[in-house]
């Protein structure tokens, strides 16, 4: 028989639950500000839509500006998820093997936004109407992306399947504005998938073209 759980087990239990729901709280508040917006969301719109009192809130955020924090957190893990170990600068080592890591990078990047564009809108729209500091910790994403865009150049370059008189740095800065310009025509007609998918096709031949050797 077994016998009643352990205190060791009741904290693991207790904790388990605790975030279970601080996710699920997280997970309404994208929703609410995916549909209010921001500004007019209150802390009790959150609540009711899980059913949940204030306190039960607060003990888990100390306010609305906090769990926007927590929600900009998430989609910026589940953007740089896509850029696996497998997918790393370094993990390919020709020509074909970049492309086809490239499409992988596109697809995985594509399963999140356009599968749901509220994460675009909530990254480059709302999140950057809050205040100066989201605004950069945004922005970094985008830093963070030309970083990596010129590490996966610079290692193409080194091993001689890229072009040698490739400008990394320049390069990468126009890539990234290529992958924007697709968001925000996103942004415009959401629901046009196939139009989303031959734009990002359309990129990589593009920078293909230019960046490979020949």
């Amino acid at each position: 028989m077994t016998g009643p759980p352990t205190t060791t087990q009741a904290r693991t239990r207790a904790e388990r639950l605790r975030q279970e729901l601080r996710e699920e709280i997280v997970t309404a508040a994208f929703e609410e500000f995916s549909q209010r917006g921001y500004h007019d969301t209150g802390i009790a719109d959150i609540a009711q839509r899980l059913g949940i009192g204030h306190g039960t809130f607060y003990r888990h955020f100390k306010n609305k500006r906090d769990i926007l924090d927590h929600v900009v957190d998430g989609l910026l893990a589940r953007i740089l998820e896509a850029l696996a170990a497998e997918n790393a600068p370094d993990a390919v080592d020709t020509l074909d093997e970049y492309v086809e890591q490239c499409r992988r990078i596109s697809g995985a990047l594509s399963e999140i936004f356009s599968a749901d564009p509220r994460v675009a809108r909530m990254l480059l729209l709302e999140a950057t109407s809050i205040d100066a500091e989201l605004t950069e910790r945004v922005l970094g994403l985008f830093d963070t992306a030309t970083a990596l865009t010129a590490a996966y150049f610079m290692h193409g370059r080194e091993l001689g399947y890229l072009r040698a008189d490739l400008d990394v740095d320049g390069t990468a800065r126009a890539v990234v504005g290529v992958i924007l310009a697709n968001l925000l025509q996103g942004l415009r007609t959401p629901a046009d998938r196939e139009a989303q998918r031959r734009t990002a096709d359309a990129g990589l031949r593009l920078m293909f073209d230019g960046i490979a050797r020949r």
